[in-house]
């Protein structure tokens, strides 16, 4: 009776209960993993589809409301970056909110509003999980992309139900998400018995299926500690203070007595996060003959910058980047970020918009832009890929498809966004990466949370958020395993979504036949 009343209450509001059913679905992300919440949000929204929307364009409205919650809640964490200099961008922060909202929202309506032409209700839920699956996708390079909170990090409270992510991809891990937590409808929208068994059962079959493969995958892995030892260092220096004047040399000599800690002689790398440097190293060789004290006598250092570059013209091109430097203070490698920041790092279609408009990061604005993953080789150690800041998020574009390369270092700096969500889902993109390509992963980040990354997802260790610390961690000595999603990437996960789709579609038709003989029969 009570859930009648309310399901009655819900659907009087029926935009209004989708708004806040996506906000709710927030709670099954990083870092809070209330995964059952997901049931309520889904097969909440599926019951108001059924009970309101008789209509494509109410539909529509219905994935609107529920994506434009999910996304403003979401990526709220967004905003806190405008607020460390609020006098200049403080005023962007609602804007900020409803821009996520507004603009993610459609590729939640738009599943909706696709699903709506199947019935049955179990056709709707197949071909919404579909689409989600592509909207999920699409997302991942619209716009130069943003693929944030894909729905199958849900799973990250569990390193266990991380795994089947070695087979389809977060993307297929997202398509199962929805289908455990839609079927539920099935039930709740009309409540007869032989709607129960499906309702229950193949949710049930689902993480079943999960744990299981999960399970068998962490069992067979052996997982011993290997030769090579990298020693992470977090000094936690507050963003504002990050680009002052007035404390970059400060900050520069805080690394290095950091990395100087006792054991540094067993140490093979030293890793700093994303422009921790604030001088250009190329160019700067003072600076970069002090950075050698940091430096173990047979190692190297891998640390964030800005690298300029000089333009045919005149002028310099900046580009966010990453430099391995031996003891002898030579620069032996470098990688320049690909996938840059909008709004962050650039201004996209910036032609069309006012010239007020300017990089949050107005430190340097208009980064220039790299080639794209590269495997690099130092002698005698396992060879690396690297990936800056939110280009780990990106499925199947963090590594050299020609040469995979043994383990990926990642530096950021989430000092942006203050103790928020976005840290952690930051560092859960990170773990699915890791799953997806088999790769061990060591992220650096400047005030957390900096950590090392088995290729089966598992924190090995890690520094908290905004903790001043080091970290001597040994990689694994099978730094690299096979995922058949390292293989054949996003064609397994696109392959689930169409036979989802045409599923659904044959159900929909059969439907559609039955009715047509009941009315011809009466």
């Amino acid at each position: 009776m009570p859930f009648r009343r309310l399901s009655a209450m819900l659907s009087s509001f029926p935009q209004t209960a989708a708004f806040m059913l996506g906000i709710l679905s927030v709670y099954a992300l990083p870092p809070f993993h209330i995964f059952p919440i997901l049931f309520v949000s889904f097969s909440g929204l599926f019951c108001l589809l059924e009970k309101t929307a008789d209509t494509a364009p109410k539909a529509w409205k219905l994935g609107y409301a529920f994506g434009f919650g999910h996304f403003a809640f979401g990526l709220s964490w967004i905003g806190n970056a405008l607020l460390l200099d609020a006098s200049a961008f403080g005023w962007l922060y609602p804007l900020c909110l409803l821009a996520g909202g507004a603009f993610f929202g459609l590729f939640t309506a738009l599943p909706l509003w696709l699903s709506y032409y199947f019935k049955p209700l179990i056709a709707r839920i197949l071909a919404f999980a579909g689409f989600w699956g592509f909207s999920e996708w699409l997302r991942s390079f619209v716009l130069t992309g943003f693929p944030w909170n894909l729905l199958g990090s849900v799973f990250a409270f569990s390193d266990t139900m991380l795994q089947t992510a070695s087979l389809w991809g977060t993307y297929g891990l997202s398509l199962i998400t929805i289908l455990i937590s839609s079927f539920p409808a099935l039930y709740l929208s009309n409540p007869q018995k032989r709607n129960l068994l499906p309702a229950a059962g193949i949710p049930a079959l689902l993480l079943l299926l999960l744990f299981g493969i999960g399970f068998f995958r962490l069992s067979a892995a052996v997982q011993t500690a290997g030769e090579t030892t990298v020693r992470l260092v977090q000094p936690a220096i507050p963003q504002a203070m990050k680009w002052d004047r007035n404390a970059l040399e400060y900050n520069f000599q805080k690394y290095i007595a950091l990395s100087r800690t006792a054991g540094l002689d067993k140490i093979d790398f030293v890793v700093w996060g994303e422009t921790a440097v604030p001088f250009p190293l190329d160019v700067d060789k003072e600076h970069r003959q002090a950075i050698t004290a940091a430096i173990p006598a047979d190692g190297y250092l891998i640390t964030g910058l800005v690298r300029y570059e000089g333009k045919p013209d005149g002028g310099y091109t900046p580009f966010n980047s990453m430099f391995v430097i031996n003891k002898q203070g030579e620069i032996i490698a470098h990688y320049d970020k690909t996938h840059l920041v909008p709004f962050g790092e650039y201004i996209p279609l910036k032609q069309y918009l006012p010239d007020w408009i300017r990089p949050v990061a107005n430190t340097i604005a208009n980064f220039g832009t790299g080639s794209g993953p590269q495997t690099l080789s130092i002698k005698n150690f396992p060879e690396l890929s690297a990936s800056i800041c939110y280009e780990i998020i990106f499925p199947y574009q963090v590594i050299n498809r020609q040469k995979k390369p043994e383990w990926m270092i990642n530096l950021t700096n989430d000092g942006w966004y203050g103790d928020s969500m976005g840290p952690y889902q930051h560092l859960t993109a990170a773990r699915l990466r890791a799953v997806e390509e088999g790769i061990t992963i060591i992220r650096a980040a400047n005030s957390g949370i900096s950590a090392a990354i088995s290729p089966y997802g598992q924190v090995i260790a890690a520094i908290p958020l905004n903790i001043q610390n080091i970290m001597d961690i040994r990689l694994p000595a099978e730094a690299s395993v096979f995922t058949f999603y390292n293989k054949h990437g996003n064609n397994i996960p696109i392959a689930l979504y169409l036979f989802n789709i045409i599923l659904a579609c044959y159900i929909s038709q059969r439907n559609d036949k039955n009715m047509k003989k009941k009315q011809i029969q009466q």
